[in-house]
């Protein structure tokens, strides 16, 4: 009579032990799911931000080149008062040539030391 008591403790004490591994499993999984969900709810906010700062950028690029431009037509109508349009045309796009061509040397060279340590 108490073999039969204690088979009943063993069975329900396994049966529980299964239930609560099947608990166990069902919330780890839930965890992991809702870890998964947070971190991807974090990429979406930074790519908002970065999205967000590209356009700020961009547009402020934008307004930059604009004033770039008006500054050229001023150089090239001042130098109309010195020299001949086309001359003074051809000075205006030397100038910024050789400029465009620094500044892409310089960045080319960055570019290169920055691969060369990765």
């Amino acid at each position: 009579m108490n073999n039969k008591v204690v088979n009943k403790g063993a069975t329900t004490q396994r049966e529980s032990l299964t239930e609560l591994l099947g608990q166990l499993a069902n919330n780890s999984a839930a965890v992991v799911h809702d870890e998964i969900e947070l971190v991807i709810q974090g990429i979406r906010e930074k790519v908002r931000a970065v999205r967000s700062g590209v356009l700020t950028v961009a547009t402020g690029a934008v307004i930059i080149f604009a004033a770039f431009m008006s500054l050229c037509a001023a150089l090239f109508i001042e130098l109309t008062s010195y020299m001949a349009p086309v001359i003074a045309a051809l000075v205006t796009g030397a100038a910024l040539a050789l400029i465009g061509v620094v500044i892409a040397f310089i960045g080319y060279k960055q570019l290169k030391k920055s691969i060369l340590k990765a």
